[in-house]
């Protein structure tokens, strides 16, 4: 047989999707499972947008479009995502994809060269494809520790001591996955002033839940003085109006437009025509839904912190954004006899029949930081009353064990 290479072999993964695999096969055998593991609205596409698919399918629009995008959606996600952060953006600055997450490699490829000890910088804990992507790309993966005493946002005083002469790229994401903390205007500020001092430094701002903030506005790096150019702002339909199937996503940059462009003709070809169309719509059409959406993503949010915290041995922020929570689980680890929250995790599953994510599956522990799980409350109230009531059991049960 022949060989595969190292770097397939060793590229990363987002274990999401592989604990939704081995959820779903205990369901198949029978098992009654709640689900927290997977970031997916649980609402269907807005009917308007699906009605502007079915529309684009029977006008026959089911071929190639330009890599860059049809010009319509470029135009408007230029206005939408220019005016969610107060600054000018030009269609031509713009570029869709099929679905955001592609942009984090583009920008990878397009401002470090392979093997030349390139560094990029990274939240940690943070969305797992970050690190795997600067590793295949042949970078170098710097992790920026977020603390839970700061509400998961990071120091700044450790970002500069982070950036060398070989950094190339920043990657800040607000809301944050996995933790649901945001960046706000005085930490961007702050980051800012940082990065003032280090003009040869891309950003990279994942701001895919920019929808979905429940405390203060939402406030983007690219709104400050000096940064819009070196920015790379990267946001899309999956979230916002329940699209993630539909696999569109946008970015912008002026000055790296066209290099994204030259990357979706080499991997992709263009985002699917119906998709863009539907996307389309989404941006221009009506907004209860994903007001309603948001809604209700906030009273789940406020629900599951007022659960969690009444769990033995569990303590939980209060997160400012997306649809996460990250709560501490180290006391209930030491309760219950656990190594750790992977091991705390692996037996709420099989004796408690609840599926979450350990801390691992979004980098490594920060010192310090102690044992935390990710929940997505992007589930049903009572799928999220039932779920944490069968936590706090399996801790008591255990305890008494224990003990």
């Amino acid at each position: 047989m022949p060989k595969i290479s190292r770097r397939s072999a060793e590229l990363g993964t987002e274990n999401a999707f592989v604990v939704l695999a081995e959820v779903n096969e205990l369901v198949r055998q029978g098992r009654d499972i709640i689900s927290f593991c997977i970031g997916q609205p649980d609402f269907a596409t807005p009917a308007n947008i699906q009605e502007a698919a079915i529309g684009a399918i029977r006008g026959g629009r089911h071929g190639y479009t330009p890599s860059a995008g049809i010009p319509e959606l470029r135009e408007a996600a230029a206005r939408y995502m220019g005016e969610m952060r107060g600054i000018d953006i030009a269609p031509e600055a713009v570029v869709v994809g099929a679905g955001a997450k592609a942009f984090i490699g583009y920008a990878i490829l397009s401002v470090t060269d392979y093997g030349a000890g390139d560094e990029v910088i990274y939240p940690n804990p943070g969305f797992p494809i970050y690190e795997s992507l600067i590793l295949a790309h042949g970078a170098v993966a710097v992790p920026l520790a977020l603390r839970e005493a700061r509400n998961f946002a990071f120091d700044p005083a450790e970002l500069e001591a982070q950036i060398t002469p070989r950094t190339r790229l920043l990657i800040l994401n607000s809301p944050q996955n996995p933790t649901g903390g945001i960046l706000t205007r005085s930490d961007l500020r702050a980051i800012a002033a940082v990065l003032e001092r280090h003009p040869d430094v891309w950003i990279y701002a994942d701001e895919v839940y920019s929808r979905l903030v429940y405390e203060g506005a939402f406030a983007s790096i690219a709104s400050l003085p000096g940064m819009l150019d070196r920015t790379i702002i990267c946001d899309g339909a999956s979230k916002t109006w329940a699209m993630t199937g539909w696999r569109i996503g946008f970015a912008a940059n002026a000055a790296l437009a066209p290099q994204f462009v030259r990357w979706v003709t080499n991997t992709e070809s263009c985002a699917p025509q119906v998709s863009q169309w539907a996307a389309l719509e989404a941006i221009q059409g009506p907004q209860d839904e994903a007001e309603t959406m948001r809604s209700s993503f906030l009273e789940r949010r406020d629900l599951i912190v007022r659960l969690l915290n009444d769990v033995p041995g569990v303590a939980c922020n209060t997160p400012g954004g997306a649809f996460y929570v990250w709560p501490n689980v180290t006391e209930a680890c030491r309760m219950i006899g656990a190594a750790d929250s992977e091991e705390f995790g692996r037996r709420l599953l099989n004796e408690a029949g609840v599926a979450v994510l350990a801390d691992i599956h979004f980098g490594s522990r920060v010192a310090g930081e102690g044992q935390h799980i990710r929940f997505s409350y992007a589930a049903s109230k009572s799928a999220i009353e039932a779920g944490v009531a069968r936590m706090a059991e399996f801790i008591r049960s255990n305890q008494r064990r224990v003990a």
